[in-house]
């Protein structure tokens, strides 16, 4: 099949970058790793420098049909929301994701952003029920009873994904090898849908969504080969770092929960708070985090018949 008009203009490294600043200037970063608002009106000034060097006529007056002010609002609504605790602020993003997908479907270079927000979607559906269920005035945010029974009614007729048959027998025998649980495979569903090429605009790659930083302190490569792309590289690497946090928090959610947000943020909330348990702190972790949590728990139970406080570790 013969390339679009706008990706025969593309070079492999202008696509990829515009498919980062594409992400970032629509759909934030995942962990809190996003540009400043006050970094806004530079990085819009870039892209269109780009799209006038790159992008054909075409594509030029779709972009041109874009309300600037409108983005930026969204923006600094979305870099607030997804850095804040409050689940209820990520039901408005739902809008501007939606606008977001198709764009990034359309070329390859950023289809692994597509992945990732796909897996997103959810989290954004789900805070918007959450939201009307609690109106006229949502005060706190919603428990995390309520939000396991938000993703148990919204996973409940969901099929496998597709790649889920390729690859969950042969990751649970890694994950197994590493000492975790076998059935913690589903993560993938959770981080990417099984996609080994998704990629967030804060920089995680992967199946298993792997930081650079995490990676590296694993002993994966990054640079010229990106380990994290070899799905039981990545599924390796993920495995020892949660049974790494297992060990650490001698607790799955609170271990897990390290896994999306990071163990340091977790630990200072635990010491901030004098507590011992997941519960005890979940309202103050990031949004996405405390969607996280309940929404694997509900896959684990969908797929597994099992949650995560009936985990075991593997006998050695």
């Amino acid at each position: 099949m013969r390339a679009p008009k706008v990706m025969q203009l593309m070079t492999g490294r202008s696509a990829m970058r515009a498919g980062f600043l594409m992400a970032v200037f629509w759909a934030g970063g995942a962990r809190g790793q996003t540009p400043a608002p006050a970094d806004f009106d530079a990085l819009a000034r870039e892209v269109e420098v780009w799209m006038r060097e790159n992008l054909d006529e075409g594509v030029l007056h779709i972009f041109n049909q874009v309300d600037r002010e409108r983005v930026r609002e969204l923006f600094a609504e979305l870099n607030k929301s997804l850095g804040n605790d409050n689940v209820y602020d990520l039901a408005p993003l739902r809008e501007g994701a939606s606008r977001l997908q198709p764009l990034l479907e359309q070329f390859e270079e950023t289809r692994p952003y597509a992945s990732w927000l796909k897996t997103h979607f959810d989290y954004l559906d789900v805070a918007d029920e959450l939201r009307r269920k609690a109106l006229p005035s949502p005060k706190s945010n919603p428990t995390p009873e309520s939000q396991r029974g938000a993703w148990e009614r919204r996973l409940d007729k969901r099929p496998l994904p597709g790649r889920a048959e390729k690859y969950v027998s042969r990751l649970k025998r890694l994950f197994i090898a590493q000492g975790v649980p076998g059935a913690l495979v589903w993560m993938a569903e959770v981080e990417s849908s099984f996609d080994p090429a998704a990629r967030s605009p804060a920089g995680a790659v992967g199946m298993f969504q792997v930081m650079p930083a995490t990676a590296r302190s694993l002993g994966m490569t990054i640079e010229p080969t990106d380990e994290r792309l070899d799905p039981d590289k990545s599924a390796r690497a993920a495995a020892r770092y949660v049974r790494y946090l297992y060990g650490r928090f001698k607790d799955w959610r609170l271990a897990l929960a390290a896994y999306n947000c990071g163990e340091t943020r977790v630990q200072q909330l635990l010491t901030r708070y004098k507590a011992r348990s997941y519960a005890a702190i979940a309202s103050r972790l990031p949004a996405e985090t405390q969607m996280y949590i309940p929404k694997l728990e509900a896959t684990l139970s969908k797929r597994e018949s099992i949650n995560l406080a009936g985990l075991r570790l593997p006998k050695e």
